[in-house]
């Protein structure tokens, strides 16, 4: 992603320089336009459209699981993978977190449906945001969260693999950038929403729970 100093000083760079389709309605973004300290002035344009377009990746999404023969474990999950179960006020504080990945839907040669056990995550400040790791798991994604409207805040960030230690820089490889929605879905209980990722799945659905 951006290495882990350059998050940091691309924040600081963001907040300092002075949708397509029908989907259900939600509150209006206070990021509609690329003004000064928006996540639409950091993100590249792949991702606005990502995030443009999340209502769509998801219906893609569940269908295709669906149709491979997953709808049993897609209600299992409840509102974890409802589309419109976000609550006001999304703000993930700071702090560790348990966090669990479910991949839904498949690209070409890949599972419909997988849920994974729980990694550990932690959210920390970031002169003035927040930044979201996920410490263990062999895909990581790192990043920063901004603000964005009463239901939801915007992720920007990278995949970091396997064993490596320095994520790359935001924006450097279109393959490992990543954009999502951060959303409150009860007391103690968030979902980084992450669509149209660049492997394995249409939609990623990372939950998360405070450690303590």
């Amino acid at each position: 992603m951006w290495g882990r100093s350059k998050l940091i000083s691309l924040a600081a760079g963001s907040l300092a320089l002075a949708a397509c389709q029908a989907v259900p309605p939600v509150p209006p973004s206070a990021a509609d336009t690329t003004a000064a300290g928006t996540w639409r002035a950091t993100a590249t344009e792949q991702d606005r459209a990502r995030i443009r377009n999340w209502y769509k990746s998801w219906e893609m999404a569940l269908a295709d699981a669906r149709a491979r023969g997953y709808g049993a474990d897609i209600e299992r999950e409840g509102v974890l993978l409802e589309p419109m179960a976000a609550l006001p006020n999304p703000h993930l504080p700071a702090g560790e977190y348990r966090c669990r990945t479910i991949k839904v839907g498949a690209q070409t040669g890949t599972l419909g449906f997988i849920a994974y056990d729980w990694f550990r995550c932690r959210v920390s400040a970031e002169q003035g945001l927040e930044s979201l790791t996920k410490l263990t798991g062999s895909q990581r994604p790192v990043g920063l969260i901004f603000p964005d409207n009463l239901k939801r805040q915007v992720f920007l960030g990278t995949l970091e693999l396997g064993d490596e230690t320095v994520p790359v820089d935001y924006g450097s490889d279109r393959m490992r950038d990543m954009a999502g929605l951060i959303e409150r879905i009860g007391d103690n209980r968030w979902r980084l929403v992450l669509p149209a990722p660049a492997y394995e799945s249409l939609l990623d659905i990372i939950e998360l729970v405070p450690a303590a």
